[in-house]
């Protein structure tokens, strides 16, 4: 995976985060702009995270092999 795809499938995750926060608030009335909202702070987590400088930190399998070679 690059880490376009990464990015991207990060900021579906935060907008997914993001559009859980807004459903369990109550506020049902507005829901045709929750999808629009969620990645506006989706965008916004990603900004802030992108200031720690950290990078995307993924999990990946490692082969048997290189269990091997350890």
């Amino acid at each position: 995976m690059t880490e376009e795809e990464d990015r991207s499938n990060l900021r579906d995750l935060h907008a997914g985060f993001a559009l859980m926060g807004l459903l369990f608030r109550g506020d049902l009335n507005d829901m045709d702009t929750f999808p629009a909202i969620a990645y506006r702070l989706a965008d916004t987590m990603q900004e802030a995270r992108d200031q720690h400088g950290a990078g995307i930190v993924s999990v990946k399998r490692r082969t048997k092999k290189e269990k091997a070679d350890e």
